[in-house]
C-alpha cells in the first residue's frame, strides 16, 4: 500500500508542468472541511495545474511542494481563511508565504462559468492576480484567537443562563399554588438560591415535578454564572496582555476590548490606516450618489459586533464623559442631528481604538481633547 502511494505521488510530481526560470506562480485554494482544491496560474494568467489535497499537515506539505515545483510562489489566494482555510493560512504564513483572503465568486460569475471546486480555486487565483483580492487575513495564532474562543463560549453560557432563568419563571406561572405562593415576590438571586436548595423527592405529583425542574434549572443557572465569571476574568487578563492601552480608553471594559481585539485579529497592523479600521467596524461614511444627487450615508456593513461596541461606548460617554457632552452640545448648536453627532463620535472612538491596537502608529490628533476634533 505504501509503495502504491509513493508511486502515485511520484507520478503526480513527474506529470506536473516543469518550473521555468522567472515564472511567478499564484495559487488559488478552494477550501472545504476534508479536502482543499488548488489551482496555479502564472503571472500572465495561464492556468498551469490543479491539485487536490487532504486537510492534514501532510496535505499542506504536498501543496507547498507542488506550488514551489511550478515556479516562484508570489501569493496564495485562500477562500474561507476564518473557517475551513484557517489552519492552511496559518501554515503558509508561518512558512513565509504571502496569503491573500479571497471572497467567493459573485453569482453572475458562477452562473456564467459554472460551479465546481477547480473553477472556484482558479477564480481565487485570478482575483489575486487582478488585484481584486488584496486583503491580508486575520492571524489566529495569538491572544486575539484565544479571546475569540473564550468569548464564544462565554456568550453561549450567558444565553443559556438567561434561558434557564426564563424557563423557571415560565414554570412558576403554571405551577400549583403551593409552589407558586412559596416563591412569589422573590428577587432573582433569592429565587435561584431557594430553588437550588430544594431536596430531591419522588415525582408523585405536579408540585413535586415543579420543584424538581426548578431545582435543576436553578443549579444550571448558578453553574453557568460561575462559568461566566471565570471566563470574564480570563478574557480580561488576555485583553490586558494583548493591548494594555485599550482598556485605558474611557467606556471600554473587558468585553468591549475583547470584541475589538477579535475584530482586528492578532495582526492589527494588516489594517493600513485608521480609516480602514473604521470601515471594518462599519463606522465610516460611504458615497451614495446618483445622477445630480451627491451625498454620503453610513456604512451598514463591517463587523456588527464591533459597531455595537462603539455604540455602547458612545452612549456611556454621552452620560458620563464631560468632553463628549461639550462636543455634543456644540455640534447640536451647529445644526447637526443627534444621529449625526453619534456617527461622528463613533468615528472618533474608532480612531482612538486603532491607535491603542497599533501603538507604533503614534497618538492620534486631539486624542485627549475631543472638542478640538471635527
Amino acid at each position: 500500500m505504501a509503495a502504491t502511494t509513493e508511486q502515485t505521488e511520484e507520478t503526480a510530481i513527474n506529470s506536473m508542468p516543469h518550473s521555468q526560470p522567472g515564472r511567478r506562480v499564484t495559487v488559488g485554494v478552494d477550501t472545504h472541511k476534508d479536502v482543499h482544491v488548488a489551482v496555479a496560474c502564472d503571472q500572465l494568467g495561464v492556468r498551469l495545474d490543479e491539485l487536490r489535497i487532504p486537510t492534514t499537515s501532510a496535505g499542506y506539505d504536498q501543496l507547498v511542494q507542488w506550488a514551489t515545483g511550478l515556479g516562484r510562489v508570489a501569493a496564495f489566494g485562500v477562500e474561507g481563511t476564518g473557517s475551513y482555510g484557517a489552519e492552511l493560512a496559518r501554515t503558509l504564513r508561518r512558512r513565509g508565504y504571502r496569503v491573500i483572503e479571497v471572497n467567493r465568486p459573485d453569482r453572475a460569475t458562477r452562473h456564467r462559468l459554472g460551479k465546481s471546486d477547480p473553477v472556484d480555486a482558479e477564480m481565487a487565483a485570478r482575483a489575486v492576480l487582478a488585484g481584486v483580492a488584496a486583503g491580508t487575513p486575520k492571524a489566529s495564532d495569538g491572544d486575539a484567537e484565544m479571546i475569540r474562543m473564550l468569548k464564544m463560549v462565554k456568550d453561549s453560557a450567558v444565553k443559556a443562563r438567561t434561558q434557564a432563568l426564563n424557563q423557571m419563571k415560565a414554570i412558576l406561572v403554571t405551577s400549583p399554588a403551593q409552589v407558586r405562593e412559596s416563591l412569589s415576590g422573590l428577587t432573582d438571586p433569592k429565587l435561584l438560591s431557594r430553588c437550588a436548595a430544594f431536596e430531591p423527592e419522588p415525582l408523585t405529583s405536579p408540585a413535586a415535578a415543579a420543584r424538581h425542574t426548578l431545582r435543576l434549572l436553578a443549579r444550571r443557572n448558578l453553574d453557568l454564572r460561575q462559568e461566566v465569571k471565570t471566563l470574564h476574568d480570563e478574557i480580561g487578563r488576555l485583553a490586558a496582555s494583548a493591548a494594555p492601552h485599550l482598556l485605558t480608553i474611557f467606556g471600554i471594559g473587558p468585553d468591549g476590548a475583547a470584541t475589538m481585539l477579535v475584530a482586528a485579529g492578532d495582526n492589527p497592523d494588516r489594517l493600513r490606516s485608521e480609516a480602514a479600521f473604521a470601515a471594518l467596524c462599519g463606522s465610516n461614511p460611504i458615497p451614495a450618489s446618483s445622477g445630480k444627487t451627491n451625498r454620503h450615508r453610513l456604512n451598514r456593513g463591517g463587523n456588527r459586533q464591533a459597531n455595537a461596541t462603539l455604540h455602547r461606548i458612545v452612549v456611556c460617554r454621552l452620560r458620563w464623559h464631560e468632553p463628549t457632552q461639550h462636543y455634543t452640545q456644540r455640534r447640536l448648536a451647529e445644526g447637526k442631528t443627534k444621529p449625526e453627532v453619534m456617527r461622528c463620535l463613533k468615528r472618533y472612538i474608532a480612531r482612538e481604538i486603532y491607535h491603542a491596537l497599533c501603538p507604533q502608529t503614534g497618538a492620534p490628533e486631539a486624542v485627549k481633547d475631543l472638542e478640538s476634533s471635527s
